[in-house]
């Protein structure tokens, strides 16, 4: 269940706060993200300025050797940012990213090779951005880790894309939400996405293992998730890159697999699955009915599940 408490007076904010110098904003996104475009960094940062209070400060940073560039394949020379090794340096101890695992990316040709799926991963973070602006909910840029890792037992881990968190706000009341979200890209086969969902299960059924007698005391009974969440997050597969029979098709696969495979079944009835084309995220917005739950049913939003 999601957890709810009473709104605050204030207002809260859902740009970020022009009192912080844009700067610093930048180098923490882009040590958040690992990757982004100028029309991205905007849109996450300054939505109501020009391009050009973006891009400014970008060069300004290049200059100084903090982040660098690649430019996209058939963009009319569009830019995707990094952070360079000297600003990778620089970010590592912010307090926003504080035991955040450093993954950056630090070259150009890097950059090259991962910018699809880091670009259309910071897509989806934008959608749910947009998205929250609009309901006057609270989803901000460091809301969004990309890359996070969790041990499945015997050396085997489980990396979400990212993973969400949000505040939606009615009235007096305010939702915490939680979220795992795989990017799929169509680059992989329907039966390899749709074994993501075993994953999850296995992370959602492991039980904590105490190191040693020494540790016993410390560590927390019952399912290990419990050591960074209070409530098992739903997971949300965002779909891209075919057409739309063959997403449809890979919604298919995922919904066969929740229910056929058993403890994914399991799953299934205690955290809410679903699953989106990226397309209707960014045109309708995640809070639209554009969710096929993998349980089966009728689209829906995101909070529906």
């Amino acid at each position: 269940m999601p957890v709810t408490t009473p709104a605050p007076p204030v207002q809260a904010r859902h740009t970020p706060s022009p009192l912080e110098p844009l700067p610093h904003q930048l180098l923490t996104a882009l040590a958040q993200h690992r990757m982004a475009t100028t029309s991205q960094l905007h849109t996450l940062l300054r939505p109501h300025a020009s391009r050009q209070a973006i891009s400014h400060p970008l060069n300004t940073l290049r200059r100084r050797h903090l982040v660098g560039y690649t430019v996209l394949a058939r963009s009319n020379g569009a830019r995707a940012w990094y952070l360079t090794g000297e600003g990778a340096r620089l970010t590592r101890d912010l307090p926003a990213l504080r035991g955040r695992p450093p993954y950056p990316i630090t070259t150009a040709t890097a950059a090259s090779l991962k910018t699809p799926h880091t670009l259309t991963v910071v897509r989806t973070h934008l959608a749910f951005v947009t998205d929250a602006r609009r309901h006057g909910d609270e989803h901000g840029p460091l809301d969004w880790t990309p890359e996070v890792s969790h041990p499945l037992g015997d050396g085997e881990r489980l990396i979400a894309d990212a993973v969400l968190r949000y505040t939606l706000t009615r009235g007096e009341q305010r939702t915490k939400l939680r979220a795992f979200a795989e990017i799929d890209r169509s680059t992989m086969g329907s039966e390899r996405l749709a074994s993501k969902l075993i994953e999850y299960a296995r992370l959602w059924s492991c039980q904590s293992q105490p190191a040693g007698r020494r540790h016993r005391a410390q560590t927390l009974a019952g399912p290990a998730w419990l050591r960074w969440y209070p409530v098992f997050p739903r997971v949300l597969f965002v779909l891209t890159g075919a057409s739309r029979i063959v997403l449809s098709h890979r919604i298919s696969d995922l919904q066969a697999m929740t229910a056929q495979h058993p403890l994914v079944n399991a799953l299934a009835r205690q955290v809410p699955l679903g699953a989106a084309v990226l397309d209707d995220l960014e045109l309708r917005g995640p809070s639209s009915r554009v969710w096929m739950p993998l349980l089966g049913g009728t689209p829906r939003p995101w909070t529906e599940l």
